[in-house]
């Protein structure tokens, strides 16, 4: 009986100059001062480490635009008057930034005043 399965070949190694480069790093090492800062390792430092930032105006801005766009999307739709969505995303917009700013801001005092006094 003839064999069906072809037998596994290995990839071609070689460059075009005929050289043969060992697997791994080929290039120079990294030196120290251009090596990229030690970056957390578990979803739980990850995590950590995000709420450990401050909040910004920009994100309060780029939350508040996304529900806003949703609801003028949700009024338009079943309303069915884009005028009217279209108002209300304003609205709620100016009503969603600095509510969002200062609700992130509360929270990461509060969580921050946690650490202080865990760390004591």
């Amino acid at each position: 009986m003839a064999q069906t399965r072809k037998k596994r070949r290995r990839k071609h190694r070689g460059t075009q100059a005929g050289t043969i480069e060992t697997p791994g790093r080929t290039g120079k090492p990294v030196s120290a001062d251009r090596r990229p800062a030690a970056r957390p390792t578990t979803a739980r430092e990850r995590r950590q480490h995000r709420f450990d930032k401050e909040p910004t105006w920009r994100g309060a801005v780029n939350r508040a635009a996304f529900a806003a766009v949703i609801l003028a999307i949700f009024i338009g739709v079943t309303q069915k008057n884009i005028a009217q969505g279209v108002v209300l995303g304003v609205v709620a917009m100016l009503l969603y930034v600095p509510m969002s700013y200062y609700t992130d801001r509360a929270l990461w005092r509060r969580r921050q005043r946690q650490k202080q006094q865990g760390s004591r």
